[in-house]
């Protein structure tokens, strides 16, 4: 299995997923924005992203699931 980085911007609500072990020089794979967290779970990073929901009489957030990362496999850096 090949190493990925999980980048979670605070300040900025993202998430990039990086090939390798490190964010510097590698290729973005995947990029999550609206993120307003990232769930550790039992074997994974959960990637957390809001919507909004029309039920037709209103609009409200909701947090859905959009993306899972092996924790195996799988470094995070929190940034501010």
């Amino acid at each position: 299995m090949t190493l990925q980085t999980l980048e979670f911007n605070t300040t900025t609500k993202s998430v990039k997923i990086y090939d390798g072990s490190s964010a510097v020089s590698s290729v973005i794979l995947y990029k999550f924005d609206n993120v307003p967290t990232v769930k550790v779970e039992n074997s994974y990073y959960e990637v957390m992203q809001n919507d909004l929901i029309d039920d037709n009489s209103s609009s409200y957030p909701k947090r859905i699931p959009v993306a899972r990362f092996p924790l195996s496999n799988t470094n995070m850096i929190i940034k501010r």
